[in-house]
């Protein structure tokens, strides 16, 4: 029965890191999408093949999710397969909806609320979710949208006597790296994720002495996130592509160089940010230099209230889940 729940908790991981992969695509690709440097079919396949890369870059972030939230002795089977499975309810709720919201913070949601269902509150680990979790989940938004600002603006402020026409071709080019950049920041933040959640498992099961994310839990979880990548979330694509605000090449090019500074300095830390939260906000920033009338409030309105509401509704839905599922 255990290790038919294990088996189980790693198939529906998976489920969750594909299902991740095409939820967030739009973090990669929406930008280059909406500008039409590249097609959405190109795009899709270059950013799944980044999302793979990016996966290989460390695990730091997989330590913290595996064992910076929760005491790892209080998480069971059972606990790891509700969290999962909340997280997966939530991001097809918002995907459906087409809200971009965090894959990361319902993942982490599900495991607090599960843990605690099991054992209480004891379980958490508050020194670790108020560092790891609740400081970056307010500053890592705020970051990516002052330095999507200043970016845009010191472009505008370097390119001022220059011909649109030409900044226009320049910027189509260099919009092709920093989309590649930015693909490569979301593997290595994202699939850790799921890394991290799996070799829980693996330690709960004491297939592992300590926990240390196996190089088959590497690979697995980068192939599935590159597959859901090219799958394409494209409910989400048309959100931050164009619905928030018209982009020309020069904006997501400073978007997305924005965005993955900020991801890939968070991965290095061990920090498992919102990608979708800081590339949204990029945006907004590159965006707010048109003047505080181009964006597009109603739907900003709608992102943020999603954020707000992932980690609670998702602790909420993996408790419920704890208490009736027979785990």
């Amino acid at each position: 029965m255990v290790l038919t729940l294990l088996i189980l908790v790693v198939v529906t991981a998976i489920i969750f890191e594909y299902i991740n992969g095409f939820h967030d695509s739009a973090n990669a690709i929406a930008t280059v999408v909406s500008t039409k440097v590249l097609t959405a079919r190109a795009a899709i396949l270059y950013a799944g093949v980044l999302n793979i890369g990016g996966a290989f870059m460390g695990t730091h972030v997989a330590s913290t999710i595996g064992k910076g939230i929760v005491a790892t002795d209080s998480v069971t089977q059972g606990v790891i397969l509700c969290a999962l499975l909340s997280a997966i309810i939530w991001n097809l709720i918002t995907w459906y909806y087409g809200i971009p919201s965090s894959s990361s913070h319902a993942l982490i949601g599900g495991l607090l609320g599960a843990a605690i269902s099991k054992a209480g509150y004891h379980v958490v680990q508050f020194e670790g979710v108020t560092k790891k979790v609740l400081i970056p989940m307010i500053t890592s938004p705020l970051i990516g949208f002052v330095i999507g600002f200043l970016c845009m603006v010191t472009i505008l402020w370097v390119c001022a006597k220059a011909n649109p026409n030409t900044v226009n071709k320049y910027f189509k080019k260099m919009q092709l790296v920093s989309a590649g950049v930015m693909a490569l920041s979301h593997g290595s933040n994202d699939a850790q994720k799921t890394m991290g959640i799996i070799t829980l498992a693996l330690v709960s099961y004491h297939t592992l002495p300590t926990f240390e994310v196996p190089y088959w839990v590497i690979l697995g979880c980068a192939l599935t996130m590159g597959m859901g990548t090219m799958a394409g979330g494209w409910r989400i694509i048309r959100t931050m592509g164009s619905k928030m605000i018209k982009l020309k090449p020069v904006h997501g090019f400073a978007a997305e160089t924005s965005a993955a500074a900020v991801i890939l300095t968070a991965s290095h830390f061990g920090i498992p940010v919102s990608t979708t939260h800081i590339i949204s906000t990029s945006i907004m920033g590159v965006g707010s230099t048109r003047g505080i009338h181009a964006l597009k409030w109603g739907i900003v309105g709608n992102i943020v209230m999603a954020w707000v509401l992932t980690i609670p509704v998702c602790m909420v839905i993996a408790a419920v889940l704890y208490q009736i599922l027979p785990v």
